[in-house]
């Protein structure tokens, strides 16, 4: 279990994070999202005590400084490739894993369940950035922990490197462990994340399940087809009292807020309206995210100003043509 609790921290006057309190619970996948520059790696940092900052985070009750051996505790992943240049992979775990008295033949063990047994005697300098990011895991999951820390773990992997992690993060959250995850794949963490901390500018945005978050998006709403679309917007209308909208889309087409599918289709029913279709559209988690979190950007892009070089020349005004000189033409012989 994660109790974190009024995180702050401040670089050169600028807030970075402030006043975050949030819980990991164990058999849960939790997803850490913000904007570039919210905060998420600050946060994570200030968690493990690799910041100094204000508010206090524990882990099942403890401080991460408060264990002898916190790899045994605690798997965090916060860099890509935090590793000595001249060791072999199999080397920096076991470094890793005599400094928290964890036994060796759990090096292999972990090198094999992240699919680097092969490369075990290869120097980290030489991997990808995938293949650091799977070493780095390794290192988080050196200790069996029962709490795993992870910023961006899915950063540098494949479709097919991705598919993995997702079924093994889940499968850690089975087994009773806390996993709190950052990504900017939404997509991904909308398959994996049973809960959400979501960020902006430092400050808390929204907290609680994934289903709460989508649900609540006002881009919900529910398409209706029908050849007597104006009285039923009369209807829906009448029915919603303010309370939510109905749109024309196009011809034939409503777009309806505040009313599920069966009540409109009973609305329908009930009038002797015609339904061609009937469709419940759900917010992704993406345009959740986009929809809260849009005026919490940090950096934000701007139109491409035009080149002087891109811009089409001036057209000259135009000139009038000259008038011709009045004299009488008379027409060839076929011509008119």
């Amino acid at each position: 279990m994660i109790e974190a609790r009024d995180l702050a921290k401040a670089y050169g006057g600028k807030q970075a994070v402030a006043g975050l309190s949030f819980d990991v619970r164990p058999g849960t996948v939790t997803g850490f999202l913000g904007p570039n520059g919210a905060g998420k790696s600050t946060t994570m940092r200030l968690m493990l005590a690799l910041d100094r900052g204000m508010g206090t985070c524990t882990f099942d009750g403890r401080p991460f400084t408060a264990y002898s051996e916190p790899m045994r505790e605690v798997g965090a992943l916060l860099e890509a490739k935090p590793f000595h240049p001249t060791r072999t992979a199999r080397n920096h775990l076991r470094m890793l894993a005599a400094a928290n008295k964890i036994p060796m033949s759990r090096v292999d063990a972990v090198l094999g369940l992240v699919g680097l047994a092969d490369v075990a005697g290869k120097k980290p300098s030489t991997f990808s950035l995938g293949m650091g990011q799977r070493l780095g895991l390794a290192a988080a999951l050196l200790g069996d922990p029962h709490t795993l820390i992870l910023d961006e773990p899915a950063n540098g992997l494949d479709p097919q490197g991705i598919h993995w992690l997702r079924s093994l993060l889940k499968s850690l959250a089975a087994e009773g462990r806390s996993v709190f995850v950052s990504s900017h794949l939404l997509s991904e963490m909308a398959l994996m994340a049973d809960e959400l901390v979501v960020i902006g500018r430092g400050r808390m945005i929204a907290n609680g399940p994934v289903e709460d978050f989508t649900r609540l998006s006002v881009r919900n709403h529910v398409l209706v087809r029908t050849p007597q679309a104006h009285d039923l917007a009369s209807l829906i209308g009448a029915r919603l009292a303010g309370v939510g909208s109905v749109q024309a889309s196009a011809a034939g087409e409503l777009t309806v807020t505040g009313l599920d599918a069966p009540a409109i289709g009973d609305l329908a029913f009930d009038n002797g309206i015609r339904i061609h279709e009937l469709s419940v559209h759900q917010a992704t988690l993406e345009e959740a995210f986009l929809e809260i979190t849009g005026g919490s950007e940090e950096f934000q892009a701007h139109a491409r100003p035009q080149s002087p070089q891109s811009s089409p020349p001036a057209t000259p005004p135009a000139t009038p043509p000259a008038t011709p000189p009045a004299t009488a033409t008379t027409p060839k012989d076929g011509q008119s």
